[in-house]
């Protein structure tokens, strides 16, 4: 989930912060969303090494599917998905613990001379730079180079994601006194900025390395791109994107096509969804969103969409713990910015023509799955309630 909750919590009058988390406590353990154990909360892993997907050319892979910044579970890491086709992997999003993931998922092998956990990996993609979907880039940034090793390896990784929006978010919830600004200079760097700062703040170890032991920074690992969206939008503080016509082209790699549009995730702007195009078949995933136009123009006939999905009764359960003023704004945010149960399936799959629905990101993270299985409802096609490690294969399966 976005980072909002946090957020409110800080403006909650100190007096009433104790009752608020008291009572979220016992929301959470009452309806089963904090410490379960038992069938309920257990995520096993299906796919990894062993999955009938990797007899695919192409496949899924969802590396972690738990969605925000608060670690609930141990059973599913932050979010993040991989495409592969052949032994080329393209990863969306790295939420925690996604970087170890690749090995859990078979992408990443070892050898006596080093990890590999890279070598395969083509692309990175990040839908928005939210802490929960960014979090580990500064780690495999920073450890790159000493993750390559192999004979996969041959070009650069190509990163792409947001660029500077280029102003600030309105304040929300709204009349409350603007807060403090970080980094005033610079306050809205893209992934491109970003990844420059992280070149200053490792620079001890970069430099420690390249005179010690003629190490290869990360610039020779990691080709970065901000998606230019020149003609397309200029980001306004309400950050709500327009109508797209067409897709907009991200990368061609060989036999893989990738393109992205525009989701409603305001006011956080940009924010993308991508689709992977090979030739046994197409995967969307959709990044945060509420329901949109967009995304199911990309998403249309898809054999795979792979989609979040927030529980409202959770924002139900949560919101009605803080006081009005904070509450009522808070909920009303987390379900225009995010897609619930009941929508994703009727109203975004459906309409789509999406052959399967493969939900992820979970809001809350450990919630029982047969509440998550009432996405079916509205929609037609072949549902899939995600697991950590799961692998689903697209087009026949290789000779």
């Amino acid at each position: 989930m976005c980072d909002v909750i946090g957020k409110a919590l800080t403006q909650v009058p100190a007096a009433s912060r104790r009752n608020f988390l008291r009572g979220a406590g016992a929301v959470a353990v009452a309806s089963g969303l904090v410490g379960a154990t038992g069938p309920a909360a257990t995520a096993a892993a299906p796919g990894g090494k062993g999955s009938s997907g990797q007899r695919h050319r192409t496949r899924v892979v969802l590396l972690g599917t738990a969605g925000g910044p608060a670690v609930l579970s141990g059973d599913r890491y932050g979010v993040s998905t991989a495409v592969v086709y052949e032994d080329r992997a393209y990863v969306v999003d790295l939420g925690h613990g996604s970087h170890m993931r690749l090995h859990g998922a078979g992408l990443g092998e070892e050898d006596a001379l080093g990890g590999t956990s890279l070598a395969k990996v083509r692309g990175i993609f990040f839908t928005h730079l939210h802490s929960d979907h960014i979090v580990e880039w500064p780690a495999v940034y920073a450890t790159g180079p000493l993750n390559v090793m192999g004979p996969e390896f041959t070009d650069p990784i190509q990163v792409f994601g947001p660029g500077d929006r280029g102003s600030m978010v309105r304040v929300f919830p709204p009349g409350r006194p603007a807060p403090e600004v970080y980094n005033p200079s610079d306050p809205t760097p893209g992934i491109e900025g970003m990844t420059g700062y992280l070149r200053q703040a490792f620079a001890a170890d970069f430099n420690d390395r390249a005179r010690d032991s003629n190490f290869v920074g990360p610039d020779a690992i990691f080709d970065v791109h901000d998606i230019d969206l020149t003609g397309v939008w200029d980001v306004d503080p309400e950050g709500v994107p327009p109508r797209l016509r067409t897709p907009i082209s991200v990368w061609q790699d060989g036999d893989v096509t990738v393109t992205a549009t525009l989701v409603d995730h305001h006011p956080t702007a940009p924010a993308f969804a991508y689709r992977f195009d090979t030739p046994d078949g197409s995967v969307v995933v959709s990044g945060d969103t509420g329901v949109s136009e967009n995304l199911i123009d990309l998403a249309n006939g898809c054999d795979y969409l792979v989609h979040e999905v927030i529980d409202v009764q959770y924002v139900d359960d949560l919101t009605a713990t803080m006081p009005p003023e904070i509450g009522g704004p808070l909920k009303e945010h987390l379900l225009v910015s995010h897609t619930s149960t009941e929508q994703v399936g009727r109203d975004v799959a459906e309409v789509a023509g999406a052959k399967n629905l493969v939900l992820n990101h979970f809001v809350p993270g450990n919630n029982p799955v047969h509440r998550w299985r009432q996405a079916q409802k509205g929609y037609s096609g072949n549902l899939i309630v995600g697991e950590d490690l799961m692998q689903l294969g697209v087009g026949t399966t290789r000779r």
